[in-house]
């Protein structure tokens, strides 16, 4: 069993606060790699950070938003033109995965869903509390509470005798307790420091429900502008463009 590494490539909110890009974590185990959502700007980090593109097996994805699933058409095109991509790639995420996806292709570029590509692209729609293996990683969906138009997932995610999660996009919900739980890792979202909205969760409420989340380390991502001018007030650790993990 070999060290699994994390690296955020991108920490930011749907509006780029803080110059961030957009929500997507890269994972490099023994057995395989893997991204954990791919934003709009997902290209511009997986070339800054020097991932290998082609060596990407799956794309797991969240809920079905631009700044979570926008830069997967960007993939494809550049697996098909630029990196000449001939492994398969599995694309994984919540029910109305496949519709989002083409319709969301051919917008930004028209046909491109209809294209022949050099490599096999399989669309897999996770169902709720169910493990489902893809590729590498074992992925386990909960529920959580952000309006999106199909359901939002917290993905707990299990590699090479390592728990990895993440909570998506979300307010507070019980359903964090069950993703976080005996986790390594766990990557949680803090839109605000205080404020309380429809559909995320915010610091103070995050740091209320610490005792509950039974996880060895805990990591705050997603963070608007408020959030980020507060950073020298939190007790959690904050996450950043680049920063690595080894778990």
């Amino acid at each position: 069993m070999g060290e699994v590494t994390f690296t955020f490539v991108g920490t930011g909110d749907p509006l780029g606060s803080g110059g961030r890009l957009h929500t997507c974590f890269h994972v490099a185990a023994p057995s395989g790699r893997f991204l954990v959502d791919c934003g709009a700007t997902t290209m511009t980090g997986l070339k800054r950070e020097g991932i290998d593109r082609n060596a990407i097996e799956a794309i797991l994805v969240t809920h079905l938003h631009g700044d979570h699933i926008g830069g997967i058409p960007y993939f494809v095109l550049d697996a098909q033109l630029v990196a000449k991509r001939t492994a398969p790639l599995v694309i994984a995420g919540p029910p109305g995965l496949a519709d989002r996806l083409r319709r969301a292709m051919d917008v930004m570029f028209p046909g491109l869903s209809d294209v022949e590509q050099r490599f096999e692209i399989r669309i897999v729609e996770l169902e709720a509390g169910r493990r489902t293996a893809v590729g590498p990683v074992d992925v386990t969906p909960f529920e959580v509470v952000h309006a999106c138009g199909d359901p939002p997932y917290a993905l707990r995610l299990e590699v090479d005798g390592r728990t990895l999660a993440y909570s998506g996009d979300t307010e507070w919900t019980d359903a964090l307790i069950d993703v976080a739980r005996d986790a390594n890792l766990f990557v949680c979202e803090s839109y605000f420091y205080e404020k309380e909205i429809p559909n995320h969760l915010d610091y103070r409420t995050l740091w209320a429900h610490r005792d509950e989340l039974e996880c060895d380390r805990l990591v705050i991502t997603h963070m608007s502008e408020d959030m980020l001018s507060r950073l020298s007030e939190v007790e959690l650790e904050p996450a950043a463009d680049g920063k690595r993990i080894v778990v």
